[in-house]
């Protein structure tokens, strides 16, 4: 096989459409996949698009971006006089029925007799099309993150906005206990009562007092599973009750009292401490 028909199976085996051009930027050949191109494209006839000056085709491409056409005429020739070794560009070049996007590089043709330019133009859609659709991502990860920017915002106003209706609940609870509530349970105290009946008073204004006290919220922090009861003995331990006291006012048997003591103990870590359960109960304040 001649030289020659080597470089036209070659040249033809290609994906890229190419285009010999002299110094003037006419077309002196281009390969099979240019002639298909121009073919499937609506071009009549002359498909090889030999003899024609290829400045006119880029200035007549159509392309959606008009300027592109001039860009491509300009790099040939300065390919042409030397200015430059390579000419690259990117450029859309869609049709009704789909997206297309080509790269155009042109280069000198590699003969000292003669000064002429090999331009090639190859299909990048595949490559566009994933690009377009990771940008696509890209913008939608970008609105969720600022969605999620603007929740978070909205969360910690809504927090703040909680923590300071909780603070301004509990002033309030405060106020009223010891203005509206306690005052009476003092004189109640001074009154004539039975021994349970005082005790039961003094229970009560105890417990009013911790509505505003830290000991119950301290309590429930130690991440301990007490059961209400344990938390009532718990309650009147750390107030100086007796289990006697606790007995009565909670219904329960002395021994009673005792087992949830013991209970108590060993769920706070005593069993094995000498501490004292009341002196331990009223260091969580």
């Amino acid at each position: 096989m001649a030289d020659a028909d080597i470089y036209k199976v070659v040249v033809n085996s290609l994906s890229a459409h190419v285009a010999i051009l002299d110094e003037q930027g006419v077309v002196l050949e281009t390969n099979e996949a240019w002639q298909n191109f121009a073919k499937a494209n609506g071009m009549k006839e002359g498909w090889d698009c030999v003899g024609i000056s290829y400045y006119s085709i880029c200035r007549g491409s159509g392309n959606d971006s008009p300027d592109d056409g001039e860009v491509v005429a300009r790099g040939i020739q300065r390919v042409v006089r030397g200015e430059i070794m390579e000419f690259f560009h990117q450029y859309p070049c869609h049709s009704p029925e789909e997206k297309r996007w080509f790269v155009v590089r042109v280069v000198p043709y590699r003969d000292e007799d003669v000064d002429r330019v090999i331009v090639t133009h190859e299909n990048i859609t595949p490559i566009m099309v994933v690009q377009e659709e990771l940008q696509q991502k890209e913008a939608e990860l970008l609105r969720q993150h600022e969605r999620l920017e603007e929740t978070n915002i909205a969360l910690k106003v809504l927090l703040r906005q909680r923590d300071e209706d909780t603070t301004r609940i509990e002033e309030t609870i405060y106020t009223n206990v010891d203005r509206l509530v306690l005052p009476y349970m003092e004189r109640l105290l001074q009154g004539t009562l039975t021994e349970k009946q005082r005790t039961l008073a003094e229970v009560v204004e105890e417990n009013l007092r911790e509505i505003t006290a830290p000991f119950l919220r301290t309590l429930a922090g130690l991440k301990v599973m007490l059961t209400p009861q344990e938390i009532e003995v718990a309650n009147m331990v750390r107030g100086g009750r007796s289990s006697k006291e606790i007995a009565e006012v909670l219904n329960l048997s002395v021994s009673g009292v005792d087992f949830h003591r013991k209970s108590l103990r060993r769920k706070l870590g005593l069993t094995n401490n000498p501490r004292n359960l009341r002196s331990y109960l009223m260091s969580l304040e």
